[in-house]
């Protein structure tokens, strides 16, 4: 899709294998009329289908031979529905990376997250294997329980997953009349909080970071210019206001070179300077001719940004190193 290749992270898979793999661990201890000494442990068996199946299986005797006490306690749960969480959303531009080789990466978009909502039905003949159940579970819905799942093993965080608790109920259901053995079925509804990644692709490793720092032109110009310096006269200072002759241009000297190059950096201007203008100084008095304009964005720094050491690959332990180069405006 959308020029992608195939991938399929097994995300819904992992989180139905999660929420299941919470409640595979129960046990129901039958005791003795003293309610001390325990005379039966049972595992209660856990499968994935909906309550209506269940319940049918569990009542339908077609040899008339079975009773329920002979398949009951036992649960069994199912994923009922997914919706989409807007409050949980990062910026769609955000990346996760990890190292892969030397001269690679893996790195992958941040993921959509999706809210998964679990039916978990317990079938139990009496009321004492019901509550016996619920009372291991209950306790640790406050109302949340998280899970750490390795959603993406490609990638090296692992993710908590919140599985709330938002309701309990129970029901009574017969075999034939009142007399009969009865089912009772205890309801829990939970919300499951993941995510669905996208794919994880494979990037060369950075190894140099340019930045480079502008002052762009704007109403207020800052302007690098080149002035004849061999026919100027004296020199300008720094911060002094200077004038082009017989035009209303004038701004701030913001560098001058005071060297043979001629350099000079004027800011604060209420319009460009042009070739052959003569521009003069208001508290020194020097005067010059301008040579050479340029009306490009003015560089003032270029930062560089590489490993430290140069050699360390993406797992390694490593920090940086900066190298800064001023511009002539400075």
């Amino acid at each position: 899709m959308l020029g992608n290749d195939n991938f399929y992270n097994r995300t819904i898979r992992k989180i139905v294998v999660a929420f299941g793999t919470v409640f595979n661990d129960i046990y129901v201890v039958r005791y003795t009329k003293d309610g001390v000494t325990a005379k039966e442990t049972i595992k209660v068996p856990l499968n994935w289908g909906a309550k209506e199946k269940y319940v049918t299986r569990l009542t339908s005797d077609p040899s008339l031979t079975k009773s329920i006490a002979t398949t009951v306690p036992r649960m069994s749960f199912e994923m009922t529905g997914m919706s989409y969480d807007s409050s949980r959303k990062l910026p769609s531009t955000v990346r996760n990376f990890s190292a892969n080789n030397a001269s690679t990466i893996k790195t992958q978009f941040v993921p959509v997250p999706y809210n998964f909502d679990f039916s978990l039905s317990i079938y139990v003949r009496n009321t004492e294997d019901g509550t016996q159940i619920l009372e291991q579970i209950l306790p640790f819905f406050t109302p949340d329980f998280s899970v750490t799942v390795d959603f993406i093993a490609a990638m090296d965080p692992k993710y908590d997953m919140p599985i709330i608790l938002n309701s309990v109920s129970n029901e009574v259901d017969y075999e034939g009349d009142m007399m009969t053995t009865r089912l009772i079925i205890w309801n829990l509804e939970f919300t499951a909080k993941s995510h669905i990644w996208p794919p994880v692709k494979t990037d060369k490793v950075i190894t140099t970071a340019n930045t480079n720092l502008f002052i762009q032109p704007n109403s207020t110009i800052e302007q690098q210019v080149y002035v004849d310096f061999a026919n100027g006269v004296g020199r300008f200072s720094d911060s002094e206001t200077i004038r082009v002759n017989d035009k209303d241009v004038y701004g701030t000297v913001a560098y001058f070179s005071n060297a043979n190059n001629g350099i000079l950096v004027v800011r604060s201007l209420n319009d460009y300077l042009e070739v052959g203008d003569v521009v003069r100084g208001d508290f020194t008095g020097a005067t010059f001719t301008i040579s050479t304009a340029d009306k490009t964005p003015l560089k003032l720094k270029t930062i560089t940004t590489t490993p430290k050491p140069a050699n360390a690959e993406p797992d390694d332990e490593f920090g940086f190193s900066e190298t800064i180069t001023d511009g002539p405006a400075t």
